[in-house]
């Protein structure tokens, strides 16, 4: 049975969806069987409760929370987004399901205002396992447990339910940075049609402390964005202003998120083509007649220009010199056509290009005035290729910076600008605040390989709030993700991919949508910040005691212990309720 299971859920989305929807779409069927027993012990009518952020909520399933008049308490700084979810579920059914938050009165009279409030209907996605491994091919999907996840945070105004199913809402309350310190009231009334079916009551406390904008903040938050993605699934041209505008809500969003890095592509498949959609060059290149080399930058500089109108403008990172297959593309002028050079560092074909390209392209960014945001970057290439790398580029404009995202190389350290290691790699403290004094940016990375903590859609909720945390047990500056929106061919429905664990390859929806995934993984960021704000102030006033509280909130962090099972949701919250005391 279990088996004929895997098989449905591995042919029903080419049978269901013909093309890519936006607005609104299907989900996945639901072969689970259904409790009916325990459905019809439920009353009739709309049932709606406060619920656990850390949880997934099962689609079929009775959820294990009870229909209450007892109010949600939240609290956080001034200035920070707060996470809450909701859960309605219907033994019969209903229809026209709408949600109205109230404004939230507080001391004073003071208000946070309805506007503030956001909720969104959570859908079902499919995905699979970790299995022995995230990482390699998986073809057959049959082989791995799959099963329909809460996780795409909708922007519809309203929901049918289907009888026997449970709907979960996210909701999230953004605390504006100049209103009073105390409590504030409100509600989130549930309604069917004209009927109100629940009045649901919460708070907020608002401590006295202010978070930044996102664009302040000190966390260096790296998510790879993909372009060709977008413009496969809204069928645009690419680099069309109809492109553009389908990016703009997605990018802003991680605008919004306080990242600092653009991600550009310099060469064809740096990654050997590893996402549904592979990235092509920004640059284009081409090879004269007489043999000499030259490189053009439109698509590049409208790339670059249009991240920055957003507000990501911290740093530009160039991949790959050191691609996977060790292949570079360029239209040859001689044959007019495309060809392909096969070369690797060290060998004479391959460092005349780069030194021609590394050449031409310092002095474009130098006119553009981006030379000093730039950098080279090249993610898990080895040693040897590195330190041949390093010699070139350094030929070509010894002030390139670089980035590498990888193993830890003491000998090539010093040299990198943006260093990036695996959750299992340990850079050593001084070396860190050496960096750090350098203006130098030291962070750590998560991928297929481990199993925790992570962004799975199967993953726990609270494992990406539990990263931004881990990156200040470690002392790090933040934290880099490969895939913000590589999507799979039907990214609303299935998050499962023929190579990788479900939901590896994107963090966000189309639409734009973002996931209970995504808006955890912002939520650990703002903690980090609230640690970053009370070591600069206690190392400012002396505060000893107060560093000492920080360092041990931070120590609960352990890698080892949640990999061996210990919950991530409980660390966090206790790590949340202490920062808010401090």
């Amino acid at each position: 049975m279990k088996r004929l299971l895997f098989l449905l859920w591995a042919v029903v989305p080419a049978l269901l969806f013909a093309q890519y929807p936006l607005e609104t779409y299907t989900e996945l069927p639901d072969f689970t069987p259904v409790d009916r027993a325990a459905w019809d012990r439920q009353p009739e009518g709309l049932l709606a409760a406060w619920a656990s952020v850390d949880v997934r909520y099962p689609k079929n399933d009775v959820p294990d929370v009870r229909p209450s008049r007892k109010a949600l308490a939240l609290s956080g700084w001034k200035g920070e987004k707060l996470n809450a979810q909701l859960v309605l579920w219907s033994r019969d059914g209903q229809a026209d399901i709408r949600l109205e938050a109230s404004d939230l009165q507080g001391p004073g009279g003071a208000v946070i205002p309805s506007e503030r409030v956001e909720t969104h209907f959570v859908r079902y996605v499919m995905t699979d396992e970790f299995g022995q491994s995230g990482c390699g091919h998986r073809p057959d999907k049959t082989q791995f447990d799959s099963l329909l996840v809460a996780d795409v945070l909708d922007f519809a105004d309203s929901f049918r339910l289907e009888a026997r199913t449970v709907c979960p809402v996210w909701m999230t309350v953004k605390v504006p940075q100049d209103v009073a310190q105390g409590v504030y009231k409100g509600t989130v009334r549930v309604w069917c049609g004209d009927t109100e079916q629940a009045a649901l009551p919460f708070s907020v406390r608002v401590g006295r402390r202010t978070l930044p904008e996102p664009s302040e903040w000190s966390f260096h938050l790296d998510l790879w964005q993909n372009p060709y993605a977008v413009a496969r699934y809204y069928g645009t041209p690419l680099w069309s202003e109809a492109h553009f505008e389908a990016m703009r809500p997605l990018m802003k969003a991680l605008a919004d998120a306080g990242q600092k890095v653009i991600t550009a592509s310099i060469m064809h498949k740096p990654w050997n083509g590893q996402t549904y959609d592979y990235f092509d060059s920004m640059i284009t290149w081409m090879k004269k007649y007489d043999g000499t080399w030259e490189f053009r930058y439109d698509v590049f500089d409208a790339w670059v220009e249009f991240m920055m109108s957003l507000g990501i403008d911290r740093q530009i990172n160039c991949y790959s010199m050191v691609p996977w297959s060790l292949s570079f593309q360029y239209f040859d002028q001689k044959t007019n056509r495309m060809q392909v050079l096969h070369s690797q560092p060290g060998e004479k074909e391959y460092d005349e290009v780069w030194t021609a390209l590394l050449t031409d392209f310092a002095r474009h960014l130098k006119e553009k005035g981006w030379f000093d945001k730039t950098c080279i970057a090249m993610d898990e290439r080895p040693l040897p290729a590195m330190k041949q790398v390093l010699s070139l580029i350094r030929r070509a404009d010894k002030d390139f910076k670089l980035s590498l995202a990888g193993l830890y190389y003491e000998e090539i350290e010093p040299d990198m600008y943006d260093y990036c290691l695996s959750p299992d790699q340990h850079m050593p403290l001084s070396v860190i605040e050496r960096r750090r004094a350098e203006q130098k940016v030291s962070t750590y990375y998560t991928c297929c390989t481990d199993s925790r903590p992570n962004t799975f859609t199967f993953s726990p909720p609270a494992e990406a709030a539990w990263i931004g945390l881990y990156a200040a047990r470690l002392h790090m500056d933040g934290y880099l993700r490969w895939a913000y929106n590589s999507w799979v061919e039907y990214p609303l429905q299935d998050s499962r991919f023929i190579t990788w664990a479900g939901g590896d390859t994107y963090l966000v929806y189309p639409g734009f949508r973002s996931s209970i995934r995504f808006e955890r993984l912002i939520e650990g960021i703002q903690q980090y910040e609230k640690v970053a704000l009370l070591r600069a102030e206690y190392e400012k006033n002396g505060n000893r005691a107060g560093l000492k509280k920080l360092d041990r909130l931070v120590e609960s962090f352990d890698l080892e212990k949640l990999k061996a099972g210990a919950e991530a949701g409980s660390a966090v919250r206790r790590a949340e309720e202490q920062l808010n005391r401090l």
